[in-house]
């Protein structure tokens, strides 16, 4: 009983350093609650309890730090509860870190077992999962495992912004989403996490929208892209072309008769000569190995 009040007042000591905002003085109150803690679980409290002083501090070293503390704990015999509440607080960390596919692949394993409510919201959970998704699966898979999830069915439709834009990319109704996106990344620009990133989001939102249209097709008129997405033909130009420089989309446009033409990416070339740059930069520490040795 003694041990245990006196790790609820260290507790409640760290709480109150965290609330003033005072980093290093919560840090060493909540080491010194996990040094009092007897089991596993409650040492893995206090970690993630760092993990949250770090996120609201933007200290990524901390946090990458307890993160890899907390895995290392969790290995040893973490129970499944924290095992998953890890996974929220490594998905967020690489939110902010712009780790996309990292973050979307663990947001989407923790669906169905999400607890972290001390972290982040439910629905911002569910926000956080369909938009990384959106950028890094493709149409089915982000058809059967996110539209048709039971857990984001029942969240979405409290953002109903999210939902329609959700809907009308998952339904190529590029018109709708082309003009909810601006106010999407409106509210994008209000949260913490994504807020930094915002150029790099509306970007790559815009990629995948584009390449799922001209999968569709081998050429198709700027004025019918232009028509489908509600936009004039020379921004849509200027888009299309500007991804096209950026290797982003793989097609090139016919100026003189207004037509996108795409053009499917040679796997087997590309895998040749990335072979031919690591066997050139192979020979080249070679080369300089055997001028060391020959010296």
């Amino acid at each position: 009983k003694t041990i245990l009040r006196w790790r609820e007042a260290l507790e409640k000591i760290g709480e109150f350093w965290k609330r003033v905002a005072e980093k290093d003085k919560a840090v060493a109150a909540f080491e010194d609650v996990m040094a009092a803690s007897v089991g596993g679980g409650q040492k893995l409290d206090s970690v993630f309890a760092i993990i949250r002083i770090g996120m609201a501090g933007v200290d990524f070293p901390l946090v990458k730090a307890n993160i890899a503390r907390a895995k290392a704990m969790v290995e040893k015999g973490g129970d499944w509860e924290r095992r998953n509440r890890l996974k929220v607080y490594e998905a967020t960390y690489c939110l902010s870190k712009r780790d996309i596919p990292t973050a979307s692949a663990l947001f989407l394993d923790s669906l169905a077992t999400f607890s972290a409510t001390e972290l982040i919201p439910y629905k911002t959970f569910v926000f956080y999962t369909v938009v990384t998704c959106m950028i890094t699966l493709d149409r089915p898979t982000l058809r059967d495992k996110v539209a048709s999830a039971p857990e984001i069915l029942a969240a979405i439709l409290d953002t109903p912004l999210l939902s329609e834009t959700f809907t009308a990319f998952v339904k190529c109704d590029y018109k709708t989403y082309m003009t909810n996106l601006p106010v999407l990344l409106d509210h994008l620009a209000a949260d913490r996490y994504m807020s930094t990133h915002l150029n790099y989001i509306c970007r790559e939102l815009r990629v995948v929208v584009y390449s799922q249209f001209l999968a569709s097709y081998a050429s198709v008129t700027l004025a019918s892209m232009s028509a489908a997405f509600g936009v004039s033909p020379p921004f849509i130009e200027r888009e299309i072309a500007r991804f096209i420089a950026a290797g982003r989309i793989n097609a090139r446009i016919d100026k003189v008769r207004g037509v996108i033409e795409t053009t499917r990416p040679d796997v087997r070339n590309a895998a040749y000569l990335a072979a031919i740059r690591v066997g050139d930069g192979l020979l080249n520490r070679v080369q300089k190995l055997s001028r060391v040795i020959d010296i």
